[in-house]
């Protein structure tokens, strides 16, 4: 079988530049809520450990997008994970659904391993 799908050259195409830029705005998204949510946490009693778990998952997740940046599997793994945590926490702790999240996750793939898979020889 061969191999045809995967680029032989390591240079960053357009499309992965479109790809990581559009899941940092989606991702910035996610902070957005966030941030939101941290300055309404006195009128709907969120509390305050809450928001060093969330903002943590936030940081793990534009980390994991650098990650991808530089060719690191470890940030093609970490990212869908981070989004998924992130979606959980609000489903669970604040009975609140993310659209952001799943819309994020369902960009992720659709343009991200689309831009990612024909790079995946360069990750390490």
């Amino acid at each position: 079988m061969e191999d045809n799908y995967f680029d032989k050259n390591p240079q960053k195409t357009t499309f992965f530049y479109v790809a990581i830029f559009f899941m940092v705005a989606l991702s910035f998204l996610g902070i957005g809520v966030d941030l939101t949510e941290y300055s309404q946490k006195t009128d709907i009693n969120i509390p305050s450990w809450y928001f060093y778990l969330i903002f943590t998952i936030d940081i793990i997740g534009l980390l994991s997008i650098v990650g991808i940046y530089f060719y690191r599997k470890i940030g093609v793994i970490l990212f869908p994970v981070a989004i998924l945590f992130h979606f959980y926490l609000h489903e669970f702790y604040l009975s609140t659904m993310l659209y952001s999240d799943l819309f994020t996750l369902f960009s992720y793939v659709a343009l991200g391993l689309l831009a990612i898979i024909p790079k995946w020889n360069f990750f390490k």
